[in-house]
C-alpha cells in the first residue's frame, strides 16, 4: 500500500441504545472518525477561581472534633467546614429574609 495514500473515512453509524454505541467504541479506534467532528472553541482566558484561600485559627479541640465527625462521614474535613459554613448562612439569610 502506497504511503501517500490519502486515509478513507469511515462513517459514524447510527445508534438504537447506549450499549451498542458504547459496544462500537469499545471496539474501534476514535482516531479513524476524527474528521466527521466539528472543533468547538472555548474560551477560558475570562475564568477566574471560585474560591479564595484563608487563614483560619480555631481551638485544637474545636478543628479535632470537626476532623472527628469528618472522619466519620468520610470527607476531607475542609470540605466538611464548608459544608457546615454554607448550611448556617442559607439558615442565617432565610431567617432574615423571614423577618421582613
Amino acid at each position: 500500500m502506497p504511503k501517500n495514500k490519502a486515509k478513507i473515512s469511515k462513517q459514524i453509524p447510527k445508534f438504537r441504545t447506549e450499549d451498542e454505541e458504547r459496544e462500537f467504541w469499545a471496539n474501534h479506534d476514535l482516531t479513524d472518525y476524527l474528521d466527521q467532528f466539528v472543533p468547538v472553541e472555548l474560551d477560558l482566558s475570562k475564568l477566574k477561581p471560585t474560591t479564595e484561600t484563608i487563614s483560619l485559627r480555631l481551638p485544637a479541640y474545636l478543628l479535632m472534633r470537626i476532623k472527628e465527625i469528618a472522619n466519620s462521614r468520610d470527607v476531607p474535613y475542609q470540605s466538611l467546614m464548608k459544608i457546615f459554613l454554607a448550611e448556617r448562612v442559607e439558615r442565617e439569610l432565610q431567617a432574615k429574609i423571614s423577618a421582613k
